[in-house]
């Protein structure tokens, strides 16, 4: 990877409640990508490239959970261990928070009210404009969900967005969700290496 004072790696979404077996929606593959994860996360560092780790941070109660009508189960809440960064994972980076207000926070970069189906903007796209970056690196979990949203979300926003397979795990509901996922991202212009 080329990183350089006009690229961002983005991190996806390295929580407790995704990364640590403890988690309530535990990534089988998180363990296994952390590492490499950090070492572009040092690279990114040493080479002035601007470094944004991505968070959900959700109220108790949002359709996003299956208790509310939604498809997962509760995770991330806001303030609790699970919504917190993995301890392994360095504190490097700006912050941008998803689902705050109860959205569907799938991307980085969008919000999707989960009744009305309404967009609006996390301000990362700004974030990186303001910064001059044009190029950005994906990597973090889950590969089928965030990740996938978070990397056609950047290409959609005109940044040339590159997905480091070393450092992504899916959930898999359905076997092959993951490698439909880099189908998906291939197919909207998104380079894997």
């Amino acid at each position: 990877m080329m990183y350089t004072p006009t690229t961002a790696l983005i991190v996806v979404d390295v929580q407790n409640d995704f990364a640590d077996p403890k988690g309530s929606l535990f990534v089988q593959g998180a363990p296994r990508v952390l590492e490499f994860i950090n070492e572009q996360i040092q690279t990114a560092q040493t080479t002035g490239a601007t470094i944004v780790r991505t968070q959900d941070w959700h109220p108790e109660s949002t359709p996003h959970f299956a208790k509310d009508g939604g498809i997962w189960p509760v995770h991330c809440v806001a303030d609790t261990w699970g919504a917190a960064f993995h301890p392994d994972l360095p504190d490097l980076g700006i912050v941008v928070r998803k689902g705050v207000g109860g959205e569907d926070g799938y991307s980085g970069f969008s919000l999707r009210d989960p009744v009305s189906g309404e967009e609006s903007s996390t301000g990362l796209d700004q974030i990186l404009t303001d910064a001059g970056v044009t190029d950005v690196y994906v990597l973090g979990l889950a590969t089928d969900y965030c990740v996938k949203e978070t990397a056609i979300d950047a290409t959609r926003f005109g940044f040339t967005t590159t997905l480091l397979a070393d450092g992504i795990a899916a959930v898999d509901l359905a076997p092959g969700d993951g490698s439909r996922a880099c189908r998906d991202m291939l197919a909207a212009g998104v380079s894997i290496v």
